[in-house]
């Protein structure tokens, strides 16, 4: 079977906007910073591959056409969205007021298991429904129709755009695990961490269900 890819020309200018639209922090890149200073540079990465696992998700969904339905229905946009955005602000409210976290002999913060870590990522970026708006308006700007096989094209464009995010998120967990490394020394930083990172989950929570609430 063939395999029909767009040109090498729109290949390169999705490349290009791709990685405009990807250094832009947005939701995924505060979640994986919050997680890679509490917890560490692993962490991030882990963190950063759950989100994009859930892209591949919204991939499928764009080739499948789940998305225009998504865009055209009122009350699924509405459902997964304020999912989400629930999703984020009980997480941050688990944070605030759950059991203080357990600080280990050499300083630093109990760890997560890696599965959870994974599993949170995942579930943040499945129930954002502006990943599959996006991918909605954005892929199709770079498909050639008259190459045809255009669901094969969206889910190759779809693909490159995941292993982008993942290179670039990756980059924001490195450098915030690093500048958590050093955080992580301060007494002071290990009595408010639950509360800074409870308060951006609950407003990434907040921005979610409130941001472009009406349909372009």
């Amino acid at each position: 079977m063939e395999i029909v890819i767009p040109g090498a020309t729109n290949i390169g200018l999705f490349m290009g906007a791709a990685l405009v639209l990807l250094l832009i922090p947005g939701p995924a890149v505060l979640y994986i910073v919050a997680r890679s200073v509490a917890q560490g540079r692993m962490a991030g990465f882990v963190s950063d591959l759950g989100i994009h696992s859930a892209t591949l998700v919204h991939v499928l969904a764009a080739a499948l056409g789940l998305s225009a339905l998504l865009a055209s229905s009122a009350l699924a946009f509405s459902i997964v969205k304020y999912a989400g955005a629930a999703y984020l602000i009980w997480l941050g409210l688990k944070k605030i007021f759950g059991r203080a976290e357990e600080v280990d002999a050499d300083g630093t913060l109990q760890r997560h298991s890696y599965a959870r870590l994974f599993r949170d990522g995942f579930i943040v970026n499945l129930l954002n429904p502006k990943t599959a708006l996006f991918f909605l308006a954005f892929l199709p700007q770079f498909v050639e129709p008259e190459r045809g096989h255009l669901a094969t094209q969206i889910v190759f464009l779809g693909l490159l755009f995941a292993a982008l995010g993942f290179i670039t998120d990756g980059c924001y967990a490195l450098v915030a695990g690093t500048a958590g490394t050093w955080l992580r020394q301060s007494r002071r930083y290990l009595e408010v961490e639950r509360y800074v990172s409870g308060t951006l989950f609950i407003g990434l929570g907040l921005t979610a269900a409130f941001a472009g609430s009406q349909k372009k």
